[in-house]
């Protein structure tokens, strides 16, 4: 099956969600097969849609090739054009919901809302195994759909079901059951043993297994095959009846033996089991395989369309050949279709159920709802909007070829639906005690500041400042101790918080100069900081005659601050592909996926909104089911911190948050150098001449570099973007000859102050395709390099050209070809080509912008020298 490159389509879709166009719910799917299918067979136009082109984009070979098949036989499987488009979402009972039914429940609604006024999306449970359903896994189901589909409309004209309200859900109608039809499904199979077109089978699950044949043999009938229909209706009755045990008969449809299609073997319809059912309780005895019962509740229940993931595509054949043969007998009337779409696979994560199991069994998460779990449950307690998920759905799209998703794809939709929803708040994760010794007087001063710096309609929040402060310990740098030794008394080169002697801001406060710093006799450590404040600085004002002062830092007044639990949660694997290397998925869980942090700080204002939340949920009647309130709807961006959201062990005195995101992106950075690594390594070996074979393809990473053009730029202008924090929007003469300065838009907002933007000599990759962030066309790319830290502890460097290189000079690499660049690099081949020179930037130990190829490092070179970076040394470049 060809590969689905996601990549490139999930780029075409950040570009269409930043222009904000309308569409139906505000989110949409992108063309697809399926719902080009559904338009084919009955008529009816799909809305909401992005008008963007599909082949080649969303639709792979295998889609086009699966729409031309499916289109000759649409007339026999089309529904009446006045009918209304009905889907179903239909899981099995037996587990927990997770991400992979996560694409399911959102596309199966998805597309019933793309067919108004009367399009139609049932739930239903497929519950025709006792043996591993119960009501837990059913009230879960329920529950996690509710969510996932919370804000969204319901279906025009559903019935609301007074009398047993657990049935009302965003779904049309209430909850289906196939175990609702079990007696319409033994009576279809008498109808297929009368017809001669089933029997009962006594051979015992081994002698099956043996006569069934393989994939490249075929299987030999039974020798129970030819029963009589008398026969055959006699074992049927008593197999209902009671009266047989496990495994002494089954009955079977009668198809081919020797069929290439291993499911059209004569497949099994029913199968005994002396078991109680969850909802029908000793009435049956005897249950329905799920390939039997599939087609007929899609019949009873008016599903048109039957959309599955691409493992029941072989059984499709089967799905078809039941209808055939039951519509004519008048059990069932309605003909629906069985579309197959393929199923959501990530990295860094399993959703096997049995790996999954076996996670919670042995203890290696807190059980089904551990936020690192892939479980809605799991993700739901972290604080995932549920809003998020259906937006990472609908950027992922529906293809029918396989692909593998990034699971930082779906961290980056958390961030962009929790930076417009979250408040922000002050929160202190390691404190540091601030004095400030002019203080007068022991009462407080509030700041009344904005709970969201774009939302007025959030409102505003107080936050006390007095005598006592904390001050996050890292935006502290203590030259005269431990740290300052280690880094031989030198400050970093671009920390602009505070330091001994010196000044800071306190954001939305005052400055305040460190005069003291008062240690812990045993380990020199700093445990207070006196400082004086500056009383005409309040509220960002600089007085005439003050120098600006550039660092700006979050703190929390002592006295009123509330003492916190921050659970700090990871991602539970290490390696995008748990277990390729050993063969065991354990071996590669994140040993640092949490870590507990007590004694952190927040501002008073968090635990009004946390008692406030508290109280609704405690009053909201248990089996209220549509209006079921979660503590993590309280979601705050702890500033520079990251994104958290209350988890339900908080109690009134002392709340829990939990880590959802980070506020950028980590992984990226860190990845990318253990690549760096890996391929100096392969390079090395290619030097001894163990492949000659792979020495090609370093020739074709150096013919890479020539492609991309890294030119010398100064910026002219910065500011930040209007509706992203962590954006910033600069004018760039890269040297353009005949034209305006270019727009370039980089992830630069909070790590360097937009004045000392102005002006710099920086590289600037300026033959990539133009692509609008958060709305704005970016027709350049800053290179920069990052030491890949999270939160306070990120830095972000630009690459520094001499001042006196010529904007527009093509930067080059010792001892390689010059430069001949693409006029531009839109082609997925020169994509890919960027990506690899990227994936070998980085800065090495003297502080040099560097190529790493053949384990040799080729330094990043202009007609006036080198190419520096001012601090970080040993990190990557991006």
């Amino acid at each position: 099956m060809a590969k689905f490159h996601h990549k490139s389509f999930l780029a075409i879709l950040a570009l269409y969600y930043s222009l904000d166009l309308p569409c139906s719910s505000g989110l949409a799917y992108a063309p697809n097969f399926v719902t080009r299918l559904i338009s084919e067979s009955t008529g009816k136009k799909p809305v909401g849609l992005l008008d963007i082109p599909t082949k080649g984009n969303n639709d792979s070979e295998d889609d086009v090739a699966s729409s031309d098949k499916a289109t000759e036989i649409s007339t026999k499987s089309s529904v009446l054009l006045d009918s209304p488009i009905v889907t179903r979402f239909p899981p099995e009972p037996n587990g927990y919901l997770h991400l992979g039914h996560a694409k399911a429940v959102s596309f199966n609604f998805a597309v019933a809302r793309m067919f108004p006024p009367n399009g139609r999306c049932h739930m239903r449970l497929d519950d025709t195994n006792p043996s591993k359903e119960n009501q837990e896994y059913i009230d879960s189901i329920l529950e996690d759909v509710r969510w996932i589909q919370s804000g969204e409309e319901s279906f025009m004209g559903s019935p609301i079901d007074n009398e047993h309200p657990e049935n009302n859900g965003p779904w049309f109608g209430r909850v289906h059951k196939t175990s609702d039809n079990f007696q319409l499904m033994f009576e279809c199979a008498r109808a297929l043993v009368k017809n001669g077109d089933a029997y009962v089978d006594s051979l015992s699950a081994e002698e099956m297994k043996e006569y069934r044949g393989t994939l490249t043999e075929p299987g030999k009938d039974s020798p129970y095959r030819d029963r009589s229909v008398e026969e055959n209706l006699g074992l049927l009755d008593k197999m209902r009846a009671g009266e047989c045990k496990e495994g002494e008969h089954v009955v079977r449809a009668k198809i081919d033996m020797s069929s290439s299609n291993i499911n059209m073997r004569d497949p099994t319809l029913f199968r005994i089991k002396h078991e109680s059912h969850p909802s029908t309780g000793d009435e049956w005895c005897i249950y329905p395989m799920y390939d039997f019962s599939h087609p007929i509740q899609d019949a009873v229940e008016g599903i048109t369309h039957s959309l599955c993931t691409l493992e029941f595509e072989d059984h499709r054949p089967f799905y078809d050949w039941t209808l055939e043969k039951l519509i004519p007998t008048g059990l069932i009337h309605s003909r629906p279709r069985q579309i197959e779409f393929s199923r959501l696979n990530l990295k860094y994560t399993v959703l096997s159920k049995r790996k999954l199991i076996q996670l919670v069994e042995e203890k290696h998460v807190n059980g089904w709802d551990d936020p690192r779990m892939p479980t809605l449950s799991g993700i739901r307690r972290r604080g995932a909007p549920p809003q998020a998920l259906r937006l990472f759905c609908e950027r992922v799209g529906i293809s029918k070829a396989d692909s593998v998703i990034d699971v930082g794809e779906l961290e980056n939709c958390i961030r962009e639906v929790m930076d417009d929803t979250s408040k922000r708040a002050f929160a202190i994760l390691n404190p540091l005690k601030v004095t400030i010794t002019n203080w007068e007087g022991s009462s407080l001063e509030d700041f009344q500041v904005p709970c969201h710096p774009k939302k007025e309609e959030m409102g505003e929040r107080v936050i006390p400042f007095g005598q006592n402060l904390y001050i996050e310990r890292s935006d502290f740098f203590d030259t005269h101790g431990p740290e300052g030794e280690a880094n031989g008394g030198k400050v970093p080169k671009g920390f602009k918080r505070l330091l001994y002697n010196d000044k800071v801001r306190l954001r939305y406060a005052y400055v305040i100069h460190c005069d003291e710093v008062v240690r812990d006799s045993a380990t020199n450590e700093p445990v207070e900081l006196k400082c004086t404040m500056f009383p005409e600085t309040r509220a960002g004002v600089t007085p005439e005659g003050m120098q600006r002062v550039k660092g700006i830092i979050q703190w929390v007044e002592g006295t009123t601050a509330i003492k916190c639990t921050i659970n700090q949660y990871d991602r539970l694997f290490l390696t995008e592909e748990p277990g390729k290397a050993t063969g065991s998925f354990l071996d590669d869980v994140n040993p640092n996926s949490l870590q507990v942090l007590d004694g952190c700080l927040v501002e008073p204002s968090v635990l009004n909104d946390c008692l406030e939340l508290m109280a609704k949920i405690g009053s909201t009647e248990e089996k209220d089911w549509n209006n079921k309130m979660y503590h993590s709807e309280l979601a705050y961006q702890f500033e520079r911190t990251g994104y958290f959201a209350l988890d339900p062990d908080s109690t009134t005195s002392k709340p829990v948050f939990n880590r959802v995101v980070t506020l950028r992106d980590t992984w990226v950075v860190t990845q990318t150098e253990k690549k760096v690594g890996e391929n100096v390594q392969n390079n090395r070996n290619r030097g001894r001449g163990e492949n000659i074979q792979k020495d090609s393809s370093s020739s074709s990473v150096l013919e890479d570099i020539r492609r991309v053009a890294i030119r010398a730029a100064t910026i002219l202008e910065a500011e930040q973007h209007p509706d992203a924090e962590n954006l910033v929007v600069c004018r760039v003469d890269c040297g353009d000859e005949d034209s305006d300065p270019r727009v370039v838009v980089a992830s630069l907002g909070g790590k360097i102050m937009l004045e000392d933007l102005v002006n710099k000599k920086v590289a600037c990759v300026t033959n990539l395709k133009p692509a609008k962030m958060r709305g704005i066309e970016s027709t350049a790319m800053l290179l920069a390099a990052s030491n890949g830290a999270e939160g306070t502890e990120n830095i972000i460097e630009l690459l520094e050209i001499p001042d006196s290189v010529p904007n527009g000079e093509l930067l080059y690499f010792d001892s390689k070809e010059r430069p001949e660049p693409d006029t531009m690099m839109k082609s997925k081949g020169a994509l890919k080509a960027f990506d690899r020179v990227k994936s070998c930037l980085k800065v090495n130990s003297g502080g040099h912008a560097i190529f790493c190829d053949d384990g040799i490092e080729h330094a990043m070179l202009s007609s006036a020298g080198p190419v520096l970076v001012p601090s970080l040394t040993n990190v990557v470049i991006q």
